[in-house]
């Protein structure tokens, strides 16, 4: 006869994962070198420095993680910066460790870090909901140009969601990284509106973007409960110039002016590895 002191089942293993149901994890990494500590290294011990951090920093290397851009960073803030990209985040944690724990490591001051996820927006249309907003705009459902403008979109919205998700690096020059919150002040608060009101205006903040279609590309990533801002904005752009006109739109308009606040700016230029040492003038 049972008395209640046997051993309870075994409890079922709860699946571990790491990696999100949908995009990638995102962290951006920026380094300055030290002078003083590379003018107590000898020349062997930075060329083999140089050596292991292009291997580390290879986008087509053995341990790279799924995206991983260099670029060298204009001003004092840093002299380059990093975007490394993978459904793991341990992957890119061990491009990070393989980078400082290298010969040239004692010389890298890490001076800014930003933790992010890739996602689709809540406010990104669906077919349906951008077949509403056609006809709200005047279009006449089931017209031709109706029908023409929802084709085109369905056929275009799951490439732009890829995209968001597990983006290409776009092959322009310059880029540009900013954190950014919305306000949560007494009449200013972005977390109170209507989800109808907060539509509209990122809608409006949509266009603006566009208008710079072939000449800038934006990613949007998400920092809530990773890092200190709530998101961060990638900008790449086709010349530096673009940056400039870009954010100056969009300024303007009310989701920004009324209830964006702003992080450190980081502009900088994409280079592959071996070309940001040359340009840092590392071992030279």
């Amino acid at each position: 006869m049972s008395h209640g002191h046997g051993r309870p089942p075994a409890a079922e293993p709860i699946p571990i994962s790491l990696e999100p149901k949908e995009g990638w994890h995102c962290t951006h990494l920026y380094y300055r070198f030290d002078r003083g500590v590379l003018a107590g290294m000898s020349a062997e011990q930075i060329a083999r420095g140089k050596e292991e951090l292009i291997a580390a920093l290879n986008p087509e290397g053995p341990n790279a993680s799924a995206r991983l851009q260099t670029s060298v960073v204009s001003g004092q803030k840093a002299d380059f910066g990093l975007m490394l990209m993978d459904a793991n985040p341990l992957k890119i944690d061990a491009v990070q460790q393989a980078l400082v724990s290298g010969s040239l490591g004692p010389a890298l001051v890490p001076t800014y870090s930003f933790v992010s996820i890739t996602e689709i927006s809540e406010y990104v249309s669906s077919v349906e909901q951008y077949g509403k907003r056609l006809i709200a705009e005047g279009d006449t459902e089931g017209s031709p140009t109706y029908q023409a403008k929802m084709k085109a979109y369905g056929d275009r919205l799951p490439l732009m969601n890829k995209q968001r998700l597990t983006p290409e690096f776009p092959p322009y020059p310059a880029t540009c990284f900013y954190p950014m919150n919305k306000k949560r002040k007494v009449g200013e608060n972005w977390f109170l509106l209507p989800f109808d009101e907060r539509n509209r205006q990122m809608a409006e903040h949509a266009r603006s973007g566009m208008e710079f279609a072939g000449k800038v590309s934006q990613l949007i990533t998400v920092g809530l409960g990773l890092d200190d801002w709530e998101w961060g904005v990638t900008l790449w752009a086709k010349n530096p110039q673009f940056l400039t006109e870009i954010v100056y739109r969009m300024r303007f308009d009310e989701a920004s002016a009324r209830y964006a606040e702003f992080g450190p700016f980081l502009v900088s230029y994409i280079m592959t590895p071996a070309e940001m040492l040359a340009h840092c003038r590392i071992g030279t």
